[in-house]
């Protein structure tokens, strides 16, 4: 059965503060990383082919995201979890080999040089998602977590 006595924190909404903030810029990002994949893809997909399915799987990992963060609960959290999770390996891994391997990332993803292309939102935002999914973890009923 499931546990019924976890209280959501009352900072935890996604309607107010740096939530709201958070869903606008993953929703941002969902849309801008999926349209530049479709278009790369679909136009010169045989000049980067890497390349262009990274910005696909980027703006999946963005969706996902923004998905589970609008949904909340325990599933939403996770999908978030692990979204956020994968965003900040890809961005790590993408952005270091863009760097170290140029022959290998002809053209650029949205993770490329550590997402340097964006203002290095890929990078910080993971961080960011991370740290707000752990802030605004449920707690137990009772609990004095302040």
């Amino acid at each position: 059965m499931a546990d019924r006595t976890r209280t959501r924190p009352r900072g935890a909404a996604l309607g107010t503060g740096l939530g709201r903030v958070l869903l606008l810029v993953y929703g941002t990002f969902a849309l801008s990383a999926s349209a530049r994949a479709l278009v790369q893809i679909s136009t010169h997909f045989a000049e980067a082919p890497l390349a262009y399915l990274l910005s696909a799987l980027a703006g999946v990992v963005y969706l996902a995201a923004t998905v589970g963060l609008a949904v909340g609960g325990a599933r939403g959290r996770l999908i978030a979890l692990v979204s956020c999770t994968i965003e900040l390996v890809g961005v790590l891994v993408v952005g270091t080999l863009s760097i170290a391997d140029r022959v290998a990332f002809p053209d650029d993803t949205v993770w490329s040089r550590f997402g340097s292309g964006y203002g290095y939102v890929p990078l910080v935002l993971p961080f960011v998602g991370l740290w707000w999914i752990w802030r605004h973890r449920p707690e137990p009923a009772g609990s004095d977590r302040s």
